[in-house]
C-alpha cells in the first residue's frame, strides 16, 4: 500500500506543476512529489532486500539503480527532444545563450513536460500493481536476522546507527544536484544544454551502478563507497574551477559518484540492521538523509549568493573529502556474515 501510495502522488505532483500558477501551487506540487517518494522509497527498498540472498544485496541494489536510472534517463532524452522542438529560441542561437522571447517558451515547455511525465507515472502505478509482497514464513526462513547485539531506540543496532552517522556527515556536502545543473548554465549552457548534460549523468549512472553493486559484495561496501564520496570531492572541487567544455566529463564522473554510492548505501544499511527492522532502518536512514540534505542545499545556496559559485563548491568538496578520512575511524567493524558489509 504504501509503494502504491508512492508511486500515485507524484502523479499528482507533476500534474499540479504542469498547471501552476503561482509560486504557492508549484511548492504544494514538489512537495507531493518529494512526499510520494519518501513513502515508497523505505518499504520498497525493504522488499527488494527480503526478495534476496544476503550474499548478492549489492547486486540486487545496484540492479534496480541502473533500471530506474535508466528510465530516469528516458525521461531526460524525452524532455531534451521537447525543449528543442518547443524552444528554438533558446537553442538555435549561435552563441549557446538565451535569446529574448526564450524565456516565456521555456516556461510553456516545462508546462509540457511535466504534463507527459504525469501521464508516464501512470504506466509506473499500472505496474506496482503486479508485486506482491514475499510470504512471511517463507521470507523469515531464508532470511534469518543477521544483525545481533543489543538494540536502541526504534529497534536499531548501535552498527545501524553508525553507518547512518557516516553517511550523514558525507550528506553535509551533498547539496541537491541543482547546484551543479546552474554552475553549467553559468559557464554558459543553453537550457538545452543543460538537460543534455544531466543525460550525460544519468548515462554513466545507469551504466556503473549494477557493476558497482557486484564489487560492494566482494570488495566490501565502504571501500566502494569510499572511492565514490573522493570522487564526489573531485568532481565538485573540478567544477568550482572549470569552463563550460568540461562540464561534460565532469557530470559523466558525477554519475560514477551516484552508482558507487546510492544503492550501495542502502545495502549496507540493511547489512547492519535486524531483519525484522530493516523497514525502520530505511526510514530513519531516508528521513536523516533528507533533512541533512536540506541543510546542506540551504547553506550552499547561502554561500553561493554572499561569496560566490566556486567557494560554495569547495566547501563540499572538503566536507567530502574529511567524510572518507572518517570511514576507518568511525565505521563498524567487520560482520561475521562476511566481507561485503565490512
Amino acid at each position: 500500500g504504501y509503494v502504491r501510495a508512492g508511486y500515485a502522488l507524484p502523479i499528482v505532483g507533476k500534474a499540479l506543476l504542469a498547471t501552476a500558477s503561482a509560486p504557492a501551487m508549484v511548492l504544494v506540487g514538489r512537495l507531493t512529489d518529494r512526499f510520494g517518494k519518501g513513502l515508497r522509497s523505505s518499504p520498497r527498498d525493504a522488499l527488494i532486500t527480503d526478495m534476496v540472498d544476503p550474499s548478492v544485496r549489492g547486486r540486487a541494489f545496484g540492479f534496480h539503480r541502473m533500471l530506474d536510472t535508466a528510465g530516469a534517463l528516458a525521461g531526460v532524452l524525452i524532455a531534451a527532444a521537447l525543449m528543442w522542438w518547443l524552444v528554438p529560441a533558446a537553442n538555435h542561437g549561435s552563441d549557446g545563450r538565451d535569446h529574448p522571447g526564450a524565456l516565456s517558451e521555456s516556461a510553456n515547455a516545462f508546462r509540457i513536460i511535466f504534463a507527459v511525465a504525469s501521464a508516464l507515472g501512470l504506466a509506473s502505478l499500472a505496474l506496482v500493481w503486479l508485486v506482491r509482497d514475499p510470504k512471511s514464513g517463507a521470507r523469515d526462513s531464508r532470511h534469518a536476522p543477521e544483525a545481533s547485539g543489543r538494540r536502541t531506540r526504534f529497534g536499531v543496532t548501535p552498527d545501524c546507527w553508525r553507518v547512518i552517522a557516516l553517511v550523514l556527515i558525507f550528506t553535509l556536502a551533498n547539496s541537491t544536484d541543482t547546484f551543479l545543473l546552474l554552475r553549467a548554465g553559468e559557464l554558459g549552457h543553453s537550457p538545452f544544454s543543460v538537460v543534455m548534460v544531466y543525460a550525460v549523468f544519468n548515462v554513466t549512472y545507469a551504466a556503473v551502478s549494477y557493476p558497482a553493486g557486484i564489487w560492494s559484495d566482494r570488495l566490501g561496501r565502504w571501500k566502494v563507497i569510499g572511492m565514490g564520496w573522493l570522487i564526489y570531492a573531485a568532481v565538485y572541487a573540478g567544477f568550482a574551477i572549470t569552463n563550460a567544455a568540461w562540464v561534460w566529463p565532469l557530470m559523466a564522473l558525477y554519475g560514477v559518484f551516484m552508482a558507487f554510492t546510492d544503492g550501495v548505501s542502502k545495502a549496507l544499511i540493511t547489512d547492519h540492521a535486524p531483519s525484522e527492522r530493516r523497514g525502520t532502518a530505511l526510514g530513519i536512514f531516508y528521513c536523516l538523509t533528507g533533512l541533512a540534505t536540506l541543510l546542506s542545499s540551504y547553506l550552499t545556496g547561502l554561500i553561493w549568493d554572499r561569496v560566490g559559485a566556486s567557494a560554495a563548491l569547495w566547501l563540499g568538496a572538503g566536507i567530502a573529502a574529511f567524510a572518507v578520512v572518517l570511514i576507518p575511524v568511525l565505521r563498524p567493524g567487520p560482520r561475521p556474515t562476511g566481507k561485503s558489509a565490512a
